[in-house]
């Protein structure tokens, strides 16, 4: 993948309307820089990141007595963990059965208990550490566009509520105007214990909490290079070479994902990073939102590139995401809004206010990870649900750091890479065209 280069501006002109090109999400919480009084020489760890999987894991080594450096490359929320839509569900791409195929029933369940877990945690982390960021107990709604669709999902759903005791309910065609007004959807499935956040706003809690706890952070650093330089038995040391100076640490935790660069081709070889896109509507009112989303849940379509759409958090405009399929930005935003319209037609000719891209990253086998390679911790691969798994798994990093045995079902599971692959995914194209001609065998042809 080549560097990416992310515009913080501002405005583009399309026909009469202006469209910025930023986040909805940073009018209330803008990206920030930080510079350190005086570049240290060594810290006992460093971060290379500063996401949600960065500060997840700087949180807790600080408060264990650490001395703890984040190094991101840009600012402090310009990647990936203020570009998403706050959706937090957990999810993992590959299902219970194939899970189950492929490493055993007991493996498989793990996988999803702790998905459970971690969005428990974060809902808990929320309301401990006080972080204003919106956060929504509300639901999230997923409709399915065939009745054979809809079939699988009551049997998945019955599943899930077996193995990890929790409340989904199934919606005929009938109930769904209760929570959603379109007639696209066949059907749908509600759970209840997946919500919504401003993604912002809980980074930028994230940061002041590290900070409150002595995390030093430079931003608009770029690591070069990392290399072991000492290793005994029991301990190493590491050599950062960054773009403001020279760093040695004790332990590396590498939290960049898809923003992932060839400082390092480890991660970088083992990574896919697709382009999530969203947009939002000019406020339409919150009576209009709420006659369109009754529920004001969250919600998704049944699809390998269906929409995800949600009510912002003041319940005045409609902000929906999904994969990019062209290069090109326009016909990627008319697509976004061709799928707005699609569910809620009363919306065809809605203006735009927002229209922003962020990376998100996908291992070959579509399960997050958490690796250890040469020394350095590698939690990724959260494949468009790291608003719950970017912390969680950065946690997990920082408990092996500590070495207080918390362990995650995704340490040590093998994270492979293709032959002659360094980063750049030119078969991506591709693999959206065979995901979307799958699409449309799951779409009921009105």
């Amino acid at each position: 993948m080549a560097e990416q280069a992310y515009q913080t501006t501002t405005e583009v002109n399309v026909g009469m309307t202006n469209i910025s090109t930023a986040p909805y999400w940073w009018a209330a919480a803008p990206p920030q820089d930080f510079k350190m009084d005086s570049w240290p020489t060594r810290a006992d760890v460093v971060i290379i990141g500063g996401g949600y999987t960065g500060f997840g894991a700087a949180i807790p080594l600080a408060r264990a007595g650490l001395d703890v450096v984040i190094l991101e490359r840009d600012q402090i929320g310009s990647g990936a963990s203020t570009r998403n839509g706050g959706i937090t569900s957990g999810n993992l791409r590959v299902s219970l059965d194939k899970l189950t195929k492929k490493f055993g029933k007991e493996k498989a369940t793990a996988f999803y208990r702790e998905g459970k877990t971690a969005r428990e945690d974060l809902f808990d982390f929320i309301k401990t550490e006080k972080i204003k960021c919106d956060l929504q107990n509300c639901g999230r709604v997923v409709g399915a566009l065939r009745p054979e669709s809809f079939e699988g999902m009551k049997r998945d759903a019955e599943k899930l509520n077996a193995l990890l005791d929790i409340n989904t309910k199934v919606c005929e065609r009938a109930e769904l105007p209760d929570y959603i007004d379109t007639s696209r959807y066949c059907g749908g499935i509600l759970r209840d214990d997946i919500g919504g956040i401003h993604p912002a706003k809980l980074l930028a809690g994230m940061c002041k909490i590290a900070l409150a706890e002595s995390v030093k952070i430079s931003t608009q650093t770029k690591v070069l290079s990392v290399s072991k330089t000492n290793q005994t038995s029991t301990t190493s040391e590491f050599r950062i070479e960054t773009s403001r100076g020279v760093i040695s640490a004790g332990h590396v935790i590498s939290a960049t994902n898809a923003y992932t660069d060839a400082g390092q081709p480890w991660l970088r070889r083992r990574l896919v990073p697709v382009i999530s896109e969203m947009i939002a509507t000019e406020e339409l009112g919150e009576n209009m939102v709420r006659s369109l989303m009754p529920g004001l849940n969250m919600y998704g379509e049944a699809l390998e590139l269906g929409h995800y759409y949600r009510p912002s958090p003041d319940g005045k405009r409609i902000l929906l995401g999904g994969r990019r399929m062209s290069p090109d930005p326009a016909k990627a935003r008319d697509r976004l809004i061709s799928g707005l319209a699609s569910i809620f037609p009363q919306l065809s000719s809605v203006s735009i206010s927002n229209h922003w891209f962020g990376f998100v990253a996908f291992p070959f086998d579509q399960l997050p990870k958490l690796a250890v390679h040469d020394g350095v911790i590698y939690p990724s691969g959260f494949c468009g649900s790291g608003t719950v798994w970017a912390r969680w798994l950065g946690q997990k990093a920082a408990h092996m750091v500590l070495n207080d045995l918390q362990d995650s079902a995704f340490q040590g599971v093998p994270f492979r890479t293709m032959p002659f692959y360094s980063g750049d995914p030119w078969f991506l194209p591709l693999a959206m065209n065979f995901y979307a001609i799958r699409d449309k065998f799951k779409t009921t042809t009105k």
